[in-house]
């Protein structure tokens, strides 16, 4: 995020190192001899930013952090997108060169647009800081502007982004945490997901008085089909047995689908397991809840019942 105000999840936990970056050695200020320059690199990345466009934003990192940001889930890049240029959605960029020398990037939403301005770079050796100054554009006086130096580091002769301020870009570090406060998000929702599931189901065969053959039967309709292989009781995503880093898996339970005696079990599956999800809840015939650590594996009735207040899982052990 740039800035960073202290306070958000960003500054607490995206990045662990907090020091200073060290200068090598000194060198004249100036703009970079051949080719693009950093101010180039870091134009680039804002506008990758701004448009949501992680093939083009991934250019600017150096290759711990590219490989790093590969790793992560797709929320959190695009998290991470978003909270690069201030804004919680993505926009549409453009770009302008003043007389100064100065480059200015916007990022425009319905909202809002975010002016940025790179000011040229300090060169020293093979690393450049520049000044950064974000505000809102309509902000003309600048009351509410926010400065940060970014730090630059020449890599395989093409610049990188080092460090947002006086914060190293660790975007290793940044996807352990992400990962952490994504897991438990997703398993509140899989938890969710499933108490919807086992009443779409149920309403649906109180409706037609039999079992769904499968959770498509409880999406949306399409023109050609019928009421009973689209009940509407369930979003796209949960008919088609994928939602919020989570996998659904329903099993009629026995050869008898129809009125009350016919049983069922569903299952919620970490998609990626370690990152999206560690826990595999699952739901019994009788309609109990459980929950265990199967490592990716579907759970079962012996795992622990799932009662309110269940603890968080823990981090996985490799």
């Amino acid at each position: 995020m740039l800035p960073i105000p202290r306070g958000s999840f960003f500054f607490r936990r995206a990045v662990l190192f907090m020091i200073l970056l060290s200068v090598a050695s000194a060198g004249t200020p100036g703009q970079s001899p051949g080719g693009d320059g950093p101010a180039t690199t870091l134009r680039d990345a804002l506008v990758a930013a701004c448009s949501q466009n992680s093939t083009e934003f991934v250019r600017a990192l150096t290759v711990r952090n590219a490989e790093a940001f590969g790793r992560m889930t797709p929320p959190a890049r695009e998290t991470l997108l978003k909270r690069f240029v201030l804004l919680d959605k993505p926009g549409k960029p453009r770009t302008q060169n003043e007389t100064s020398g100065n480059v200015v990037v916007f990022c425009e939403t319905s909202e809002v647009t975010t002016r940025m301005e790179i000011e040229k770079p300090e060169l020293r050796d093979n690393l450049a800081y520049l000044p950064l100054t974000v505000k809102d554009s309509g902000d003309t006086p600048g009351l509410n502007a926010h400065r940060v130096t970014m730090g630059m580091v020449r890599e395989s002769g093409q610049w990188k982004i080092l460090s947002l301020g006086l914060l190293f870009l660790d975007l290793p570090s940044l996807e352990i945490e992400w990962d952490r406060a994504e897991i438990k998000t997703n398993e509140q929702s899989a938890i969710a997901s499933l108490k919807a599931l086992v009443e779409a189901i149920e309403i649906y065969r109180k409706t037609y008085t039999r079992l769904p053959e499968s959770l498509k039967a409880l999406g949306p309709a399409s023109k050609s089909a019928s009421k009973s292989d689209g009940a509407g009781l369930v979003d796209e995503g949960l008919a088609g047995g994928r939602k919020d880093g989570y996998s659904y898996r329903y099993v009629i339970v026995g050869a008898n689908t129809s009125g009350a005696p016919a049983k069922y079990e569903v299952a919620a599956i970490p998609a990626v397991y370690g990152r999206s999800g560690l826990r595999s809840f699952f739901c019994d015939s009788a309609g109990q809840l459980h929950a265990g650590d199967h490592r990716g594996a579907v759970g079962s009735d012996l795992d622990p019942k799932l009662e309110e207040g269940v603890p968080a899982a823990s981090d996985p052990q490799h």
